[in-house]
């Protein structure tokens, strides 16, 4: 009740979010009841489960939508005071995996009654022509495997759910808390050691402390994004004639790991692809596998490319725009570039399939066209979603940036500046890499 009450009274934004989450669960319930009808009317077991294998691609994009709608959710965020009332980190993922499966259940519902409905088994009138092949027209609907079909769906959400945002322990072995007093009964906030004889030094302790009153009065904006006191110390708070700049935010201290791996990963893929070209078997298995690879590769990249766009940026004395807006890209890297990846990886294996087609094979009817629409669909909302939720991360800071007199043109030339050096970057690379999966496998 407390899940279906937080659904109701969330935000039209939320609530836009959460109905397609709904969407896309009841396409893939759909595909998911083709495949079943498909076994019904065709004796070929293995015809059966390759169609059942191919609806793998459509629930892997609706889970993955569903997961960012609910990270982007504000009403399932620990907040202070929330303990208080029995709303702990556990409590509000339990929420939101229960929100996603409401959400999920409403899609296969109505998945379910289109189907019963294009059958007959409502009205009496079905489709008829090539739509007999996948709706089994006639022939009694077992429910119990249609509804484990339907099941999957919300089971699969809600758990990735639960997983993605589940309450995770502090790192065992870390260091500990900053000492309030250092040697010599010095005050300090960091937990940086210096040699014997450094308070000998003045000229670097007078240093240290007019860094940290210039830094003073920037604290409180920074600590409200969670970044340290003294991070934008370097960029300084007012400009040369004293009025006020844009802090931009804190350099991340280490990029994405899959850069190198994404690369490997890719580049295998595009050797198998060139390999079946050469052998003669462009559509066979190890064909589509090359196909996934090259796909995963573009996937794997995504954060470790963003993070780089972001040094790019930043590169051969920036101005304050290019620091505010390649420090955005560094520190949202992971989040944005991964459904970014997932988006570039998508669109190249459709350029790749569309060459491989041929236009008079019947084969391509509407459950296909309805597969790749949502597999499109589910993986573009998730990069708006992405988007959306780097957005609400950084409202403190955006807030604070205001308060210190930034422009509103600045933030929205940096997040123009942001779009235009990652659309710069990975369309090249999508179409350059489509063209390399198609001319193998298409020659």
């Amino acid at each position: 009740m407390l899940a279906l009450r937080l659904s109701l009274g969330a935000r039209p934004a939320v609530q836009v979010r959460r109905l397609l989450v709904a969407g896309a669960s009841a396409g893939t319930g759909f595909l998911l009841l083709s495949a079943l009808g498909h076994a019904l009317s065709h004796p070929d077991p293995a015809a059966s489960v390759l169609r059942l294998a191919w609806c793998t691609a459509p629930l892997a994009a609706t889970v993955y939508l569903a997961v960012a709608v609910a990270r982007a959710d504000p009403a399932t965020r620990p907040r202070p005071g929330l303990s208080a009332v029995g709303l702990g980190p556990v409590r509000l993922m339990a929420i939101s995996a229960a929100t996603t499966a409401v959400s999920c259940l409403l899609g296969s519902a109505l998945a379910l009654l289109v189907f019963l409905q294009l059958r007959g088994d409502l009205t009496g009138m079905s489709l008829g022509g090539g739509a007999q092949e996948f709706l089994a027209a006639g022939r009694p609907l077992p429910l119990p495997a249609a509804l484990t079909l339907l099941a999957l769906v919300p089971l699969s959400a809600s758990g990735a759910v639960a997983v993605t945002l589940r309450p995770r322990e502090p790192v065992k072995g870390a260091g500990r808390v900053a000492r309030a007093y250092g040697r010599f009964g010095a005050y300090r906030r960091t937990p940086v050691r210096e040699s014997f004889g450094a308070y000998g030094r003045f000229g670097r302790q007078l240093g240290a402390a007019a860094r940290g009153r210039r830094t003073a009065a920037e604290a409180p904006a920074q600590e409200q994004d969670g970044a340290p006191a003294g991070a934008a110390g370097d960029a300084g708070a007012e400009a040369v004639d004293g009025s006020p700049a844009v802090v931009p935010p804190p350099v991340p201290t280490a990029a994405p790991s899959g850069l190198p791996w994404g690369v490997a990963v890719l580049a295998v893929g595009l050797a198998v692809e060139a390999l079946t070209s050469r052998t003669g078997s462009a559509d066979g298995p190890a064909a589509f596998l090359g196909l996934a690879l090259t796909s995963l590769g573009l996937a794997l990249v995504g954060p470790g490319l963003t993070h780089l766009c972001g040094r790019l940026l930043q590169a051969v004395r920036p101005g304050a725009l290019r620091l505010l807006a390649g420090r955005v890209l560094m520190t949202e890297a992971t989040r944005i570039g991964r459904p970014l990846g997932v988006v570039c990886a998508v669109v190249s294996a459709a350029y790749t399939m569309a060459s491989l087609h041929d236009p008079d094979d019947p084969s391509a009817g509407p459950l296909v066209v309805l597969g790749v629409l949502l597999v499109a669909g589910c993986t573009v909302a998730t990069l708006l979603t992405a988007a959306v939720e780097a957005k609400q991360a950084h409202a403190d800071t955006t807030a604070s940036l205001r308060r210190l007199g930034a422009p509103a043109g600045t933030l929205r030339r940096a997040a123009s500046l942001r779009a235009g050096a990652l659309l710069a970057l990975f369309g090249p690379l999508t179409v350059a890499v489509a063209e390399l999966s198609a001319w193998p496998l298409g020659g």
